[in-house]
């Protein structure tokens, strides 16, 4: 009997902000380049997606209504489940102190509103080479 070949398991990128047009524009450009995506408006159902879609990244908006880009990524980093997840803000404000308080919550990158999209593309990629280096090394330590 000839076993199927496996299908390489897409990364899964969960994009959190509340502009629906951005979600879908940056959603689809990813899509097309190979990601699964998953798609939140606000900071809770952005919360309740990543708990339940296990995302592999996170682009994260932060000025959202409700619960901030800060308090979800502050909240994520507590839990153990989501401390090597990738964190990338992705916003309108670029003040030094907007900056430096979000890598202060955990952002792993912060980027300003509008991205260029292939030095984007390119971040994302290193920051999950990244992580599968880490859980390697993770493994191998518990083995």
């Amino acid at each position: 009997m000839q076993k199927k070949p496996t299908r390489m398991a897409k990364e899964r990128i969960l994009i959190i902000d509340d502009e629906q047009d951005f979600v879908e524009t940056i959603g689809e450009w990813l899509w097309a380049r190979g990601f699964d995506i998953v798609r939140a408006f606000n900071g809770e159902s952005g919360m309740e997606k990543a708990h339940s879609e296990s995302p592999d990244l996170i682009l994260l908006d932060i000025a959202m209504p409700g619960m901030s880009g800060y308090d979800v990524c502050r909240t994520l980093r507590l839990e153990e489940k989501f401390k090597d997840i990738p964190v990338v803000m992705l916003t309108a404000k670029f003040q030094p102190s907007d900056v430096k308080f979000g890598q202060e919550m955990g952002a792993d990158l912060y980027l300003t509103k509008p991205p260029e999209l292939e030095p984007l593309l390119r971040d994302i990629k290193a920051l999950l080479r990244l992580k599968k280096m880490k859980n390697s090394r993770k493994s191998r330590a518990t083995n």
